[in-house]
């Protein structure tokens, strides 16, 4: 190969590698989703599952509980409920009551699921400020929730790292120790302890995975959208070195 082959061929495969390089990378995306499902804490007997839909930091927060205490002074029970944070991110054990009155209050079960990070309200903030507000409460022994807010960071933060939990909290006076009916909330003073009480608990964990669509990448299928696109790019690109050479070779023939 001549000097002036060797010229014209460097920059045909010089653009074989740049229309290789320039099919679309993979976008990192900020979505996320996280699930739960209930445990009952403290003897409740009730059961649920709460789903965390990320885009950004936009939240949409679904759930459903059932068997919860019905009645609250003669009204419908209100049950306050939060994402927790900033902890081990587990529920906690029966041994966390440490005053042994058969109860692990909020701040027994805190070293476990940390403190609050978001209040799952039926509307108003949903910062620490309304942790316990009943009015905005969801209430009764069943109920389903849904809600679409902005989420803080510290949340975010947590639920990425894999420590977010979902307390609901209200539970039925006559199935605690005598001790326990007796006793005043540690949060709301005016309030008996039963009243802000965890009744059901559950780590929030990354689902992300599973709504991966079929045939993508992290299912071992097979995304065309962007090796493929990179390898016929660079097809095109060793075709047009190709005809560089035969082009090349054609003007030197031509000349001798």
């Amino acid at each position: 190969m001549n000097h002036k082959t060797r010229l014209l061929l460097v920059p045909a495969l010089a653009l074989g590698v740049a229309v290789a390089t320039a099919g679309p990378a993979f976008a990192a995306t900020e979505d996320a989703t996280y699930q739960t499902t209930l445990e009952a804490i403290n003897g409740s007997g009730a059961t649920g599952s709460y789903t965390v839909k990320l885009v950004g930091d936009e939240a949409t927060v679904t759930g459903e509980v059932s068997g919860l205490a019905e009645t609250f002074n003669d009204a419908p029970y209100p049950h306050v409920q939060h994402i927790h944070i900033a902890a081990q991110g587990v529920c906690p054990p029966t041994d966390a009551d440490t005053n042994g009155d058969g109860i692990v209050d909020t701040p027994e079960g805190q070293p476990f699921y940390g403190e609050i990070g978001t209040t799952l309200s039926l509307d108003g903030a949903t910062d620490a400020s309304t942790a316990t507000d009943l009015t905005v409460a969801p209430s009764g022994s069943s109920f389903t929730f849904e809600r679409t807010f902005t989420m803080n960071a510290a949340t975010i933060a947590s639920l990425e790292a894999g420590t977010g939990v979902i307390v609901v909290h209200g539970l039925d006076p006559a199935g605690l120790s005598q001790a326990a009916q007796d006793a005043k909330s540690s949060l709301v003073p005016e309030l008996p302890l039963a009243a802000t009480a965890p009744a059901l608990c559950g780590v929030l964990a990354s689902s992300q995975m599973e709504e991966m669509p079929e045939g993508g990448v992290q299912t071992g299928g097979v995304d065309s959208s962007g090796a493929d696109l990179s390898m016929l790019a660079l097809g095109g690109g060793l075709l047009l070195a190709a005809g560089g050479v035969v082009a090349v070779r054609r003007h030197a023939a031509a000349r001798n």
